[in-house]
């Protein structure tokens, strides 16, 4: 099971094996600085070890960055799974994955950040998550035509590609899009407002009007 509350959201009673805090401070400080710009000594300092012990765990800072890429894929997977698997039979139930990440990461999670990095700085580890993510919604969106939740479209790659890109461009645009509209997209507020838009536009295009809330929804803010 992935633990997607660990980066780097350890409770005061950390049980986390030294393994898994040295991947963790390493996905906090390649978010912060980009792997090249991490030494592993920092890793260790930061985690609570000896930089002997990153490379008896890891074997290398490439590994190490392999390491921390699959672990934010693994995160990433079983979120996108969690939207396409969920039972919601109303499309304005349907919840995005920035909602999704909001409700699994912890604030202030590195996991985010450190997606943002590899795909603009780009290298083979970035494509290569990205392809995996790509995967996983292709996959997700003919879950979601399975359930009836959702129409293929008349080319189902490019709409996985353009509803994963979507939702990638709200992590990734976080702090751009917090400065703009004073509004945190993954704070339970922006994902209810930012939420909302989204899948107005999905349901009905530019052009159409938010549906009505049902009488037992708030109303969200203007």
């Amino acid at each position: 099971m992935v633990n997607m509350h660990s980066p780097h959201g350890a409770g005061p009673a950390d049980d986390r094996t030294a393994r898994a805090r040295i991947r963790d401070e390493a996905l906090r400080l390649f978010a912060e600085r980009g792997a090249d710009g991490v030494p592993l000594r920092d890793v260790a300092s930061a985690a609570g070890v000896s930089a002997a012990l990153v490379v008896k765990h890891y074997g290398s800072k490439d590994g190490l960055r392999d390491a921390v890429d699959e672990h934010v894929a693994a995160v990433f997977e079983a979120m996108l799974a969690e939207v396409a698997l969920s039972p919601r039979p109303e499309p304005a139930e349907l919840r995005s994955l920035a909602e999704t990440v909001a409700g699994h990461l912890p604030p202030g999670s590195a996991v985010t950040d450190y997606l943002g990095r590899m795909l603009v700085d780009g290298g083979p580890s970035g494509t290569a998550l990205f392809r995996r993510l790509y995967d996983v919604a292709v996959a997700t969106l003919d879950a979601m035509v399975t359930a009836g939740l959702a129409e293929p479209g008349a080319d189902p790659r490019v709409r996985a590609a353009v509803l994963l890109t979507n939702d990638l461009g709200a992590l990734i645009l976080r702090r751009h899009v917090a400065d703009v509209l004073g509004l945190d997209p993954l704070s339970p507020e922006g994902t209810a407002r930012w939420g909302a838009e989204i899948l107005t536009i999905y349901a009905t295009g530019l052009g159409g009007r938010a549906p009505e809330p049902r009488p037992d929804e708030p109303k969200g803010r203007p």
